[in-house]
């Protein structure tokens, strides 16, 4: 693919997870090139993992507990006799992280009457996740409403509306002068049977820091609702605070799940790895960058893949299958194969991987993201927009024929785009290199099939790809 990927207004390209799965990288390495394993080496190793975890922010007792477990696994005499005893290692870590994480999957109880509250702090992204959820469930046949359960923040309640209108779902929001929550959750629930809504999504208020104040309405609220879920919304970005957070949410209202933010904006991810650990609570959802559809169900077993740089490939197949026209992708497919790909083909490619979200959200479910490094600075927002901007700038029959891109109309298309002349020569000469690849059956077929591999890099642009990573 020549376009892999869009970074949202404002996303900061920080792959989840990176700096922990840069750490474990290393230290596997060395463990595979061993051909005996000791307990010299495991001890070694487990003191280096130890330290990858604490830099990545996972809570210090939840650290001691897991590494205490994969070193005991880890001098078992199935991994100390394996023919491959560091792959033997790396399996007995990734199994003890999918337990760390929850183990399976733990879907929403939205069984009838499907109350959803959601809680947190402000700033956690509380009302865009309740429209995120809203979004989710509609497209899997639900019929999501939105309630404004915000009575100190008008700001509040008008996002949610926007949101609402956004989406195309039903929102109820009180007179701006009511202060009882309670009646306004009971008006909401008389409203909501009008609408033929069947999963009610309280979006209630935060606050800076947790208040008792805050505590006692929570309760209140959802001692009358008795909600199928409650989940806190939590800012994986604050780390350890996170954990305290849900902590004393859950003691006071009785979370049944957790719901991890801006995943994209931070390269330790460490509040997720301990979370369940000491809350003893499933993560449902992450979010991982600002568009609505940038919302994943949390599912343990792919998240310990993704943070060994295994990728997670089944996530990636369906997020594609979500946004993807697969005859439009088929119809490039073949004019690449045909050596007939044009501007034309490749803007459209370019729009249809923005729709998959922020680069660093798809880096973490390739196979061997970790060997990627650097990609996402190359191909940041503003990098993509001087590539769009150019192809833009062409006439018709120039994205058809870009044979035809002389030296005149090369300096129209630096002034139309606000690229530099040499930015765009350097971008067309590798797009020709690219097609005239393509004429090439050897090279063409081992661009298809190995990602990777021959190409076209944008280094004109700002910054080479990796070596060996090229488009």
């Amino acid at each position: 693919m020549l376009s892999l990927a869009y970074a949202g207004k404002g996303a900061k390209l920080v792959p989840m997870f990176s700096q922990l799965s840069d750490g474990l990288d290393n230290v596997f390495k060395k463990l595979k090139g061993q051909g005996k394993i000791s307990e010299k080496n495991i001890s070694d190793a487990m003191r280096e993992i130890r330290m990858s975890l604490l830099e990545a922010d996972v809570d210090f007792g939840v650290t001691k507990k897991f590494i205490a477990t994969v070193k005991e696994d880890a001098l078992g005499e199935k991994v100390i006799k394996s023919i491959t005893p560091g792959q033997q290692i790396v399996k007995v870590f990734q199994d003890a992280l999918v337990d760390l994480l929850g183990g399976d999957a733990a879907p929403l109880d939205l069984n009838p009457p499907a109350r959803i509250v959601m809680c947190g702090l402000n700033g956690a992204g509380k009302t865009t996740t309740s429209g995120k959820l809203a979004l989710r469930l509609k497209k899997e046949g639900r019929k999501p409403i939105l309630i404004a359960c915000d009575l100190y923040r008008p700001a509040a309640v008008e996002q949610l509306v926007t949101l609402a209108k956004e989406i195309d779902v039903p929102v109820y929001r009180a007179d701006p002068d009511e202060k009882d929550l309670l009646k306004v959750a009971k008006k909401a629930i008389s409203w909501a049977e009008s609408q033929s809504g069947n999963v009610l999504i309280f979006d209630t208020a935060g606050r800076q820091e947790i208040d008792q104040e805050l505590v006692l309405e929570l309760k209140d609220l959802c001692d009358y609702l008795k909600p199928k879920e409650t989940l806190l919304v939590a800012d994986a970005a604050t780390g350890q605070q996170s954990v305290s957070v849900a902590t004393h949410f859950d003691e006071a209202v009785g979370l049944t799940g957790i719901v991890l933010t801006k995943l994209d904006g931070d390269a330790r991810g460490g509040a997720a790895l301990s979370m369940r650990s000491v809350t003893g609570k499933p993560i449902k959802y992450i979010g991982e960058g600002e568009k609505l559809e940038d919302f994943d169900a949390f599912v343990p077993s792919r998240m310990a893949e993704r943070i060994l740089g295994m990728g997670d490939v089944v996530g990636l197949v369906e997020k594609a299958a979500e946004v993807i026209d697969e005859e439009e992708a088929m119809r490039i497919a073949n004019r690449m194969k045909k050596a007939t790909f044009d501007f034309n083909d490749f803007l459209a490619q370019m729009k249809m991987m923005q729709k998959m979200g922020p680069l660093e959200g798809i880096l973490g479910m390739m196979p061997g993201a970790g060997k990627l490094k650097g990609l996402a600075g190359a191909m940041d927002e503003g990098k993509l927009k001087k590539v769009e901007a150019i192809v833009l700038s062409m006439t018709p029959i120039e994205r058809e024929r870009p044979e035809i891109l002389n030296g005149k109309r090369r300096l129209r298309l630096a002034k139309g785009s606000g690229n530099s002349i040499t930015q765009v020569n350097q971008f067309l000469r590798q797009f020709g290199q690219m097609r005239k690849m393509m004429r090439s059956k050897g090279k063409m077929k081992k661009m298809l099939s190995q990602f990777g591999a021959g190409g076209m890099d944008m280094g004109g642009l700002g910054g080479d790809f990796p070596k060996g990573m090229k488009f």
